[in-house]
């Protein structure tokens, strides 16, 4: 091969693009989180919503207090039943350890209210939650959240320290 010939298809090998593995993109604009920001009242709604698609407990358990009080009602017995963030976090665990899917959807927040420091609110919403355990076994959960979260200052994440499920489930 002539050395002209042998220049140009070096430089064009060294030089060109693989399409199968295109460069980062590093632009701002295009660096979205599926994680929420734990700042805000929705932050926290996503990061459940997230927690539950991926069966996260390591997300999870960054929403929760360490001073949690997870409340529900035991319909068979007629009693609500009550347990703190240890607790909460081995049911999760388990939870996420032994269904294939979980589909959480938050729908409408019945009602919001939060203190004049804006260091502690109230939230009510209603989800639907579809819990895949296998193929031929599927339950459904509808209800309501009733969550009291907190948090130092304006500028610091919410963590819920409170939370009554009303569903069905």
């Amino acid at each position: 091969m002539k050395p002209a010939i042998t220049f140009l298809v070096l430089m064009l090998v060294v030089n060109s693009c693989n399409p199968f593995a295109p460069g980062v993109d590093f632009s701002a604009d295009d660096l979205e989180s599926i994680l929420g920001d734990t700042r805000t009242v929705d932050g926290v709604f996503q990061n459940l919503k997230y927690a539950y698609t991926f069966r996260d407990t390591s997300i999870y358990g960054q929403l929760m207090d360490a001073e949690l009080t997870f409340i529900y009602r035991d319909y068979d017995r007629g009693v609500d039943v009550s347990w703190g963030r240890d607790e909460e976090m081995r049911a999760t665990n388990g939870l996420f350890m032994n269904v294939q899917r979980l589909d959480l959807v938050w729908n409408n927040i019945i009602s919001i209210s939060s203190d004049s420091g804006n260091t502690l609110v109230n939230v009510s919403r209603n989800f639907n939650l579809t819990v895949t355990f296998n193929p031929s076994s599927i339950e459904r959960a509808d209800g309501y959240a009733n969550l009291v979260m907190s948090r130092k200052a304006k500028d610091q994440p919410w963590q819920i320290v409170r939370w009554r499920d009303e569903s069905n489930f």
